[in-house]
């Protein structure tokens, strides 16, 4: 992969070619549960693609199969060092939050709207509460099930990715499916989960224990993410009371939030802001009417999407 590219005029599929970037980043980010990194991947898997010759690349059947391979190897590399990387995070690691299409901003600026191509589709593979499983499964679990179930990939060209045979990536789906069934309760209707997010909101606002306590699922948990940048609880909070004194504590101790509701990887969250610039964003796992768990991102790296406008 790192031939030298030799002196040659543009392919004709150059446009085939760039039109597969927004695949490769849906992917990566599944994989990874970071844009940015997910970035990073679709970037070096462009460049081992440029750096073929022009009669490499002209020999190669699928241009499309070939950048997802190397896109899934990368990954499948980076998933390896990240959890020894992730032992070392200071505090709890949550998944990066995507912010819904209108919140969007993009390309590293707060310039404007993001290309299209980058941005991730968001459906019930991105949800807070699928990536959090996800994180709980092995590097090749993870890979084998994400591009069989939610990218349609047969076995055999899973297993040209993660390097086993087509029956053991199966295996490793099959895994990766009875940990998902077993961790996800069913969700409730999207109406009613943005209805207990407003519901969690105003009695946060108001500091009113009684209010979130009725909101919250008895045995609800709640998750900081500060990475060591920014204050955060290093351990779970767990238990509706204590959950719910810690956010009516966070009001008092940190005056001038403003809350919006929003779309937080394609499911009701909130975003928290002070004198207009985002400091935390929420996700929310919503099971009948109680949140069971919420996700607190308070990481500024991972809030880049989330620059104010």
């Amino acid at each position: 992969m790192s031939t030298p590219s030799e002196p040659s005029e543009p392919s004709d599929d150059l446009d085939a070619i760039t039109r597969e970037r927004r695949q490769l980043i849906n992917l990566a980010y599944r994989l990874l549960g970071s844009l940015a990194e997910a970035e990073d991947v679709v970037q070096e898997t462009y460049v081992r693609w440029y750096a073929l010759s022009q009669r490499q690349r002209d020999a190669i059947a699928s241009p499309g199969g070939w950048l997802t391979t190397v896109a899934g190897r990368i990954c499948l590399d980076l998933l390896g060092s990240a959890r020894a990387r992730r032992e070392r995070y200071v505090g709890e690691w949550i998944p990066e939050p995507l912010p819904g299409r209108t919140e969007w901003v993009g390309g590293g600026t707060a310039a404007g709207p993001a290309d299209p191509a980058d941005r991730v589709t968001l459906d019930e593979s991105v949800t807070m509460a699928f990536l959090v499983v996800l994180e709980s499964m092995t590097p090749a679990e993870r890979v084998a099930f994400v591009l069989h179930d939610v990218f349609r990939y047969s076995f055999a060209e899973v297993a040209e990715i993660v390097g086993r045979t087509p029956a053991a990536c199966r295996q490793l789906a099959s895994s990766a499916r009875r940990r998902v069934r077993a961790q996800r309760p069913p969700a409730a209707p999207e109406a009613r989960r943005a209805e207990v997010v407003r519901a969690f909101r105003r009695a946060w606002e108001d500091q009113d224990i009684d209010g979130l306590i009725g909101v919250l699922a008895p045995d609800a948990t709640a998750t900081g993410d500060g990475g060591g940048l920014v204050s955060a609880a290093l351990h779970p909070v767990e238990g509706a009371e204590r959950v719910a004194r810690f956010f009516a504590d966070r009001a008092r101790a940190v005056p001038g939030i403003s809350l919006e509701e929003c779309a937080v990887n394609g499911q009701p969250g909130l975003v928290a802001r002070k004198d207009g610039v985002t400091v935390s964003v929420l996700a929310f796992d919503i099971a009948g009417d109680r949140i069971q768990h919420v996700w607190a991102v308070l990481n500024p790296d991972k809030l880049r999407p989330w620059t104010a406008r």
